[in-house]
């Protein structure tokens, strides 16, 4: 795959990239870059975590980088996520491991890292203090929000310390593209701005598209990180969230009721899961309807859909139908997995029995 291919894709995963020119040149002087993603084991796994993670790291494979994700047990612990539990943290970071087998994801691919495999390296505790040293506290107050916490919010000293540990992770993976959310930008660029004061190179950021939440979306006034926080929210608020063992009529019930208006397609979560997820995943998407209403549609792009949704020619409850038979499609390998494979029923059992914390 030539340079502009390969820029390109990555291109399809990053919402925004820092910067285009920074990452054509990595491409064009080296053949298989590190790209790195993290994340906290904090329960139940929803959509956006399992099938648009899949979708964008294998995007990141295609393209010719060596992706390592980063199980950010200790992280989680910072965070009070799972009660602080340790244990029931790291039992929720296999449960992950195992979804992302089932949802095509090229794990065989993948490095998979714990971060409690570091925490005895003197050289990465250098790198936090060292960071922690070039950084003021308010600089990394603003980097709260990385934790799905507010600026406003009383920190543990713990959740003070997490930003420069975040960024110290960065130079440990050796990654030159940190590809994380949109909710993550703050400290990537933290991790920007402190690797010349430490010879270091700074990394590539492709931050990837937050998908939204099933509920009406919050205020357009609030910045990506900010909504990223509610989206977060949906693990204590499962009606606004699809989860990847949830059952067929438990997706069905949650879609259908959806925010979904008629003729607008922005803030429109329905139309987010075609454009992110389901027009990924099939060439093609059926949309079975009554003739008096026009008959079945058969969509082949995102942008076909756009066209006739603005116009008012796909009434809500088709689309939340036809999302809801697509999604069920994706899951049901996963329900599948969990209800058949010994390991995995008996992660999921565990999980289902924690209690989620913020």
């Amino acid at each position: 795959m030539d340079i502009n291919k390969r820029l390109a894709l990555i291109k399809e995963v990053g919402e925004e990239i820092i910067t285009e020119e920074e990452l054509r040149t990595l491409l064009e002087t080296k053949k298989k870059p590190i790209a790195y993603d993290g994340f906290e084991p904090s329960g139940n796994l929803h959509i956006a975590q399992g099938l648009l993670r899949s979708i964008n790291v294998n995007k990141m494979i295609d393209a010719g980088c060596h992706f390592k994700m980063w199980v950010a047990d200790w992280f989680g612990w910072m965070n009070n996520k799972l009660g602080g539990d340790l244990e029931k943290i790291r039992v929720a970071g296999e449960y992950m491991i195992e979804v992302w087998k089932t949802t095509g994801m090229k794990t065989e691919s993948i490095d998979f890292l714990w971060a409690k495999d570091v925490m005895a390296d003197e050289n990465y505790w250098k790198k936090v203090v060292q960071i922690a040293r070039n950084s003021t506290l308010p600089r990394v107050i603003r980097c709260s929000q990385i934790m799905g916490r507010k600026e406003s919010e009383q920190l543990s000293a713990a959740q003070i310390f997490y930003p420069c540990m975040q960024a110290a992770d960065v130079f440990h993976l050796e990654a030159d593209i940190t590809q994380l959310g949109m909710d993550q930008k703050k400290v990537n660029i933290l991790a920007r701005e402190v690797a010349p004061k430490l010879g270091l190179t700074k990394p590539v950021i492709v931050s990837h598209h937050m998908l939204l939440g099933l509920g009406k979306p919050v205020s357009q006034e609030k910045d990506a990180t900010e909504r990223a926080i509610d989206l977060k929210m949906s693990k204590s608020r499962p009606e606004t969230a699809i989860f990847m063992t949830d059952s067929a009529p438990l997706v069905e019930k949650k879609i259908q009721n959806a925010y979904c208006p008629e003729g607008e397609i922005k803030e429109n979560p329905l139309a987010e899961y075609l454009k992110y997820i389901l027009f990924e995943k099939f060439k093609e998407i059926k949309i079975e309807r009554d003739k008096k209403f026009g008959g079945d549609l058969i969509l082949h792009s995102f942008e076909e859909f756009s066209a006739i949704y603005l116009k008012k020619q796909l009434h809500p409850l088709d689309l939340k139908k036809t999302v809801a038979v697509h999604v069920n499609k994706l899951l049901e390998p996963v329900r599948k997995h969990f209800d058949t494979n010994k390991k995995a029923k008996n992660l999921l059992e565990q999980v289902q029995k924690f209690e989620i914390t913020r």
